[in-house]
């Protein structure tokens, strides 16, 4: 399995930063040699947030040629040890517990922090480990809200880090073709970007305030988030569905979808935004929308619509989620995979590029790990060589901004104007109160 990755990520990045190294020095092994200080520019990361899709992360990492995890910070004692003994067999070598990611930073053998934390921690974290002198892997959202991805540009512009945004899909190799093939003009002038994501989530129920559990600091969990009781129905991944730490769908899964709808028509900011929907499914302590349809439009005649479906998984176009773009001449469809049709206007398929890796874009932790490599490798280069990144920061926020105006429209109920320069929404006093949020004080992120 570990060889066929290797050999996956090889070809896939032609040989650049995944080549293995094995045989350079006679009788040592990759893994050995990349023990040797300075050799091979070894990249050492502390991986913040291990459980589920950050356990996933975090072993991609270590997987990686010279990379080391030196840490496993988590707020949960259990997904920590779990995680240690994880990268241990793979890196044969043990990363510390760093329960506070702070400590952490303060190691300079430290090079790079994984964010894989809840939303509200995102930016937050990101902001103390560039101050750190650390790069930053960040899953995505990037930001909680506008502002806090506002500060993620500053910071990178002042402390000179590389920061990358985990929307992955934008060094997977067939949908890079895909959307250069949208851009040379294969279905004319795309003009409409529609995105979905579709699931059948249960019901959180309604929770009940009881003791912390002894393996959980709930106070570091909450972090910069203005301090609510614990409940039985929050920790671990229902916190999604709740304002004070997550985001709702549209940010949790509609990140992804459409960021590739706005790499593909080319735009930036929009200039007109609502929403619609509510939580309709079920009658518990969910606060977001479990079914909403965002709608974008852009100064250059192009609209983008997302629709999520948490509560019914009935599949669009085939696909628990993906995009299609509809053009003057054609469609072409990315679903949820490695994977693109593209289709004339009478609905005939002129291509088809198939999926040579198995995903499950309804898994939480780990749906696309060999895929996923060549985004973590693309970081790496970036840090070694100076190469481009596929998704910069400002490239994230932009992506992620469209779906926090989004929410903003559903939670104020109505149409947001916004100026399409700056993303900033125009003439909307209440609604520009989302723009930020208030933190725990003593907590407050700042660049």
């Amino acid at each position: 399995m570990e060889n066929s990755r290797r050999d996956f990520v090889k070809k896939a990045l032609k040989g650049a930063a995944a080549v293995s190294i094995g045989g350079i020095l006679p009788g040592v092994s990759a893994r050995s040699y990349a023990g040797i200080i300075g050799a091979n520019d070894r990249i050492r990361v502390a991986s913040m947030g291990v459980n589920s899709r950050g356990m996933a992360v975090g072993c991609n990492f270590a997987k990686q040629p010279n990379c080391e995890v030196l840490y496993s910070c988590d707020v949960d004692s259990r997904a920590s040890d779990k995680f240690i003994v994880a990268v241990e067999k793979i890196q044969k070598k043990r990363p510390q517990a760093a329960p506070d990611f702070r400590k952490a930073l303060e190691d300079k053998a430290v090079d790079a922090l994984i964010v894989a934390a809840p939303d509200h921690w995102h930016a937050p974290a990101a902001l103390l480990a560039a101050k750190a002198g650390k790069h930053v892997y960040l899953e995505k959202p990037c930001s909680h809200n506008p502002n806090e991805g506002e500060m993620l540009i500053a910071a990178t512009k002042k402390y000179g880090k590389v920061m990358q945004m985990g929307n992955q899909r934008r060094s997977w190799p067939n949908v890079m073709e895909a959307i250069r093939e949208l851009k040379a003009g294969v279905i004319g002038r795309p003009y409409f970007a529609k995105t979905w994501y579709t699931n059948n989530r249960a019901s959180i129920g309604k929770g009940k305030e009881t003791a912390v559990p002894s393996w959980l600091n709930f106070d570091l969990w909450q972090g910069p988030a203005p301090r609510e009781q614990f409940r039985d129905n929050i920790v671990h991944y229902n916190w999604h569905w709740f304002w004070n730490w997550g985001t709702g769908e549209a940010l949790n899964n509609g990140t992804h979808m459409v960021d590739l709808a706005r790499w593909g028509l080319g735009v930036d900011y929009p200039v007109r935004v609502n929403s619609s929907g509510g939580r309709y499914r079920y009658q518990d302590d969910w606060q977001t929308p479990d079914t909403q349809i965002i709608n974008l439009e852009f100064d250059n005649n192009t609209f983008i619509s997302w629709e999520g479906r948490s509560c019914n998984g009935r599949n669009v176009e085939g696909s628990s989620v993906g995009v299609a773009f509809y053009g003057e001449d054609g469609t072409l469809v990315i679903d949820g995979g490695n994977s693109y049709t593209i289709y004339d206007l009478k609905n005939k398929v002129i291509k088809a590029v198939k999926n040579d890796v198995v995903i499950d874009a309804r898994n939480n932790m780990n749906p696309s790990e060999q895929l996923d490599a060549l985004h973590i490798n693309n970081f790496f280069d970036a840090i070694r060589k100076g190469s481009s990144l596929h998704s910069d920061i400002l490239s994230g926020h932009q992506s992620t901004l469209l779906v926090q105006l989004g929410n903003i429209a559903q939670r104020t109920g109505r149409t947001l104007n916004i100026d399409p320069k700056t993303g900033h929404i125009l003439n909307d006093p209440e609604a520009m109160k989302y723009w930020s949020r208030t933190y725990e004080p003593g907590w407050e992120p700042a660049v």
